[in-house]
């Protein structure tokens, strides 16, 4: 597996880690929606966080998250199930960098803003949660999004690298959650670990694999539970497509063929598009007034 999670306890049990390698993932990402480096590091890094989240919860329960700040980049939108995550950006084509050459991704984003997640848990309807941004970095913003919003102390490492070209070298990051009974040492050393650790990019970058990324967390002291793979994944279809046409309503559909003579849509999250020509909407439009009758 190339883009993969691997989940693990430590501490005898008192802290859970995720921990993911992304790259292949977030090069796909980049090359759909045409990323500009800025763009491409601040969408890989919640396309890291949406896939390790969707891990946390069971099987078929589903994820949409939205982070809406207001820097030049515009709302940043993902979906996740299953370690299967789609995302895009309202504006692919940002590139801000430091005089270091660090890319910025915390003014691209924007400092002033809402993390949002609706989750689909197979209840009675969604429900959603909010937190504000407190920096644009992504993975502090989720940190808090953890602590504040779900009540679990946690820690988020995120990393995109990318080289001159504007192509991911590197790309994943670990979701470090304290459970009940974890003691105030282990505490204490963590905070010192997490002060000291490498970038979750570098890691990725010198060819840490998951685990080893854990064990450099823990300092070798975990036990893993759980391997799973990860994958850039967008279900569209036309026919998906035609039943959002078809939920616009007779009348605006027969304003569509009017004027247009069909109908073109291309989906946000992987760039297909799909044609509806004019007989395919009479007979939707044919569908909705029996409906009606």
């Amino acid at each position: 597996m190339n883009n993969y999670l691997q989940k693990a306890y430590a501490f005898d049990g008192t802290v859970r880690i995720y921990a993911a390698i992304t790259t292949e993932m977030v090069q796909e990402a980049k090359k759909i929606h045409k990323l500009w480096p800025t763009s491409c590091a601040a969408l890989g890094r919640c396309l890291t966080i949406a896939s390790i989240m969707s891990c946390t919860y069971k099987s078929g329960e589903h994820l949409t998250i939205k982070v809406c700040g207001d820097g030049p980049i515009g709302q940043i939108t993902m979906e996740a199930t299953d370690g299967h995550v789609r995302g895009f950006v309202h504006n692919p084509g940002v590139y801000l960098s430091y005089n270091n050459g660090k890319l910025n991704v915390g003014d691209a984003v924007g400092r002033n803003g809402y993390i949002e997640v609706i989750k689909d848990l197979h209840m009675r309807a969604p429900f959603s949660s909010t937190c504000e941004i407190i920096s644009g970095e992504i993975a502090e913003d989720f940190t808090y999004y953890f602590a504040k919003s779900e009540q679990i102390p946690s820690s988020v490492g995120l990393g995109v690298l990318i080289d001159p070209d504007g192509n991911v070298l590197s790309a994943g990051g670990f979701l470090l959650q304290i459970m009940p009974g974890c003691k105030e040492e282990t505490l204490l050393k963590l905070e010192e670990r997490l002060k000291t650790l490498k970038s979750c990019s570098e890691m990725i970058a010198e060819g840490y694999s998951a685990e080893e990324m854990i064990e450099e967390i823990t300092e070798g002291d975990y036990e893993l539970l759980e391997t799973k793979e990860l994958s850039y994944f967008c279900p569209c279809s036309k026919e998906r497509f035609k039943k959002g046409l078809m939920s616009l309503g007779k009348i605006e559909l027969e304003d569509i063929l009017a004027t247009d003579h069909k109908a073109s849509i291309t989906c946000n999250f992987c760039g297909k598009s799909y044609e509806f020509d004019s007989k395919e909407l009479e007979e939707m439009i044919s569908s909705l007034a029996l409906k009606e009758a």
